[in-house]
């Protein structure tokens, strides 16, 4: 074999070893991840619930809690949960919800709903649970909460 096919098969070789560590490394690294640091003071998040699903429902209910639970954000959070459209049903005396939400309030998150759905829906405040907080448009407290840094979250 000559000399430089033989240098030729060396540095091929050793490529495909140093690409073998390379992704072992990148393995590894990922192993240790373990999620960004909250550096910030505060953070402010806005759910927007605008189906009747029930499963999207406690969807959303899950997450809130859930980012409640997270110990990098303890102490560090403000959420509010805005109901528009279909979302509204969640809100509706009767619905399975009831404990839910007010576990969330209990918890600091702000439950609200758009008052042009319970228009549009022929709807009244009286036929919601009384611990409910109203806002003139959904859509509007979207675009104020987001202009405002509020990270706005759909779940």
């Amino acid at each position: 074999m000559n000399k430089t096919l033989m240098m030729v098969i060396l540095a091929i070789c050793s490529l495909s070893t140093v690409k073998a560590q390379m992704k072992e490394n990148t393995v590894e690294n990922n192993k240790a991840f373990q999620g960004a640091v909250a550096e910030q003071s505060s953070y402010k998040a806005i759910y927007q619930l605008d189906t009747n699903d029930p499963k999207i429902i406690e969807k959303a209910i899950r997450n809130i809690n859930n980012v409640l639970d997270d110990p990098r954000l303890k102490g560090k959070l403000e959420i509010e949960l805005i109901t528009f459209s279909g979302g509204t049903e969640a809100y509706l005396l009767g619905s399975k919800f009831e404990e839910p939400l007010k576990k969330l309030i209990q918890r600091g998150v702000t439950v609200a709903q758009c008052l042009n759905s319970l228009k549009e829906r022929n709807l009244t405040k009286a036929q919601l649970f009384d611990f409910v907080g109203y806002v003139p448009s959904g859509n509007g407290e979207l675009i104020i909460r987001s202009a405002q840094g509020w990270t706005v979250i759909k779940p």
